[in-house]
């Protein structure tokens, strides 16, 4: 991308949850996001009626690294055409609508997310999955089918992976997790309660720990070391986990594995051609037997 983006997406989905003061910058942001990128900390601060000091806060909330990230993000999504909101289905729609608007509402969340990802926090978790000893991914319900998708990928490229949904089997998993295993917790809405207990004990073991969250603060994202984000608009009434969410946690997934896959390119060839050969074979075999 050209530009940084996605300052005005992190803004709307955190201003509800800001502190006063910074809540009145980001309203005003919102406001005049035109104005608020050639201004100083200093004079956002004045125009907002609060102060720079609360400027920096709100960047830091944003988890961004000061006032010029949230600036370039800004200008970044004021270079974009408008687009409409996420657009939900009708009684007796006709097919062709459907198809249109799930497609609409499936790219929208692809861009978005790709907006919200970090490349510093990407860096961190690519490293870390490297370095894995053994990676874990623990999520429930349609999270856990998005856990399964990447210990399958991983495993692909010879990476011990595991994914549980079950509870009780991830906490005795994750008990004997040592400091060169990784634990992925998987939440869109960031507040699966059994999701973060599993990161806090995932950090009690001394294990590194990556959340998969939507965009801003939550009880998942606040026990990770490595906080990676999803698009977190506001989708229509019949949003599941089966739409949106899944297909910016999918994205992310695909993100962090052809990253990893890049960094070890030749071995990870290597490795995909013996699976794809180890399939065939199994394929072959049932073949025979008919």
């Amino acid at each position: 991308m050209a530009f940084a983006m996605g300052g005005l997406v992190m803004l709307s989905e955190m201003v509800e949850k800001l502190p006063p003061s910074e809540r009145k910058i980001a309203e005003y942001i919102l406001r005049h996001p035109r104005e608020a990128i050639s201004m100083t900390a200093s004079e956002l601060g004045k125009q907002s009626e609060t102060s720079s000091a609360a400027v920096i806060r709100l960047c830091k909330s944003l988890d961004l690294k000061g006032f010029q990230e949230l600036k370039l993000r800004i200008a970044g999504d004021l270079q974009k055409t408008q687009t409409q909101g996420f657009r939900d289905i009708e009684p007796n729609e006709s097919k062709y609508s459907i198809i249109e608007k799930m497609t609409f509402n499936s790219i929208q969340t692809i861009r978005e997310t790709a907006e919200l990802i970090s490349t510093d926090e990407l860096t961190k978790a690519v490293e870390a999955l490297q370095a894995a000893k053994t990676i874990h991914f623990f999520g429930i319900g349609a999270s856990g089918i998005i856990a399964q998708d990447a210990q399958h990928k991983f495993l692909r490229i010879n990476k011990n992976a595991t994914a549980f949904s079950d509870t009780h089997i991830a906490a005795m998993i994750v008990a004997n997790a040592k400091e060169d295993d990784v634990v992925v917790g998987i939440s869109f809405s960031g507040e699966t309660f059994e999701v973060a207990k599993i990161l806090e004990l995932a950090n009690q073991h001394g294990a590194k720990t990556i959340s998969l969250t939507k965009y801003g603060t939550s009880s998942v994202s606040e026990q990770a070391d490595i906080r990676l984000y999803t698009s977190a608009t506001r989708e229509p009434a019949f949003r599941s986990g089966a739409t949106s969410s899944r297909i910016a946690q999918l994205q992310a997934i695909d993100i962090l594995f052809m990253c990893v896959a890049s960094q070890e390119y030749e071995e990870a060839v290597t490795y995909i051609d013996d699976t794809r050969e180890a399939i065939e074979f199994l394929q072959r075999g049932m073949r025979t037997r008919k």
